[in-house]
């Protein structure tokens, strides 16, 4: 779960690394999301969707979801909570010996993606948990913090991350799975030039107004996830906007299964008539 980047920077690098995107392996079609369902998003624990739900999004430690089109979420550019041990040493990002954490989530330790050396390691280690999703049944896997760079003063850029991301979708590809970019609204056209991503998956993407920079790049590829604690006005006309994707769901900040008094859930009705 993670808020849009808010970083309206310059990127560079990007003729030099979409040059060769064309070599990324491509996902069969029959990987494609179905366009326009109603999706569930549980990080928060898995559950039995609703009747109308076709798209669920799990943690890559849970099962997928049972006859729904199912998107295993991965951790990519920071570690999980708890997690860190996981990493190799000397692929989490430091300053004077010390983890650089980041500031958003207390508890989550940036990975250092600066060299081909590290992003190599990085990807040693989520290698096995694509292929996990896979071999569990998931048909998608989406990788999240790629904009860590924009949190780190300079350490890292937007070309670091970008090339680590392009080895993550190659693998994701290689193993049957679409990969979809998790927000980083405004570096959408170049990620999915630089790495080839297939569809989008958007955090409030109508409460921060930058629908369109999705759905300019990935069309009816992209979902959208909007919290009940930050709505910019009633769930019911974020749906009637042209601007929302049809795939977007209402759920409450934690995320919760529906026995937790926060739950909270909601999807867009289709606007295919």
């Amino acid at each position: 779960m993670r808020r849009p980047s808010l970083l309206a920077g310059v990127i560079t690098g990007v003729v030099a690394l979409s040059s060769c995107s064309a070599e990324v392996p491509s996902v069969p079609p029959s990987a494609a999301l179905p366009p326009r369902a109603a999706i569930d998003y549980q990080l928060g624990g898995p559950y039995d969707p609703p009747d109308s739900v076709q798209i669920v999004v799990r943690d890559r430690t849970a099962q997928p979801a049972e006859g729904a089109y199912s998107i295993c979420y991965v951790n990519a550019f920071q570690t999980q909570p708890g997690e860190q041990s996981d990493w190799p040493a000397s692929t989490t990002l430091s300053r004077s010996g010390a983890p650089v954490i980041d500031p958003a989530w207390p508890d989550e330790v940036i990975l250092d993606t600066s060299t081909a050396d590290k992003r190599a390691l990085i990807a040693q280690t989520v290698a096995p948990w694509i292929r996990g999703c896979a071999a569990s049944g998931f048909r998608a896997v989406e990788f999240d913090n790629l904009d860590t760079f924009t949190r780190t003063d300079g350490a890292m850029s937007f070309d670091d991350n970008a090339a680590l991301a392009r080895v993550l979708v190659d693998l994701a590809h290689s193993s049957g799975l679409a990969a979809g970019q998790k927000n980083a609204a405004e570096f959408a056209a170049a990620l999915k030039d630089a790495a080839g991503f297939d569809f989008a998956v958007a955090e409030e993407c109508a409460a921060f107004a930058e629908c369109d920079a999705y759905t300019g790049v990935y069309g009816d590829q992209v979902i959208d996830i909007e919290y009940a604690d930050r709505l910019p006005r009633t769930f019911a006309d974020v749906c009637a906007d042209a601007a929302t994707p049809a795939s977007t769901v209402l759920r409450d900040r934690k995320l919760s299964t529906p026995t937790d008094p926060d739950y909270v859930f909601a999807a867009c009705a289709d606007r295919s008539g």
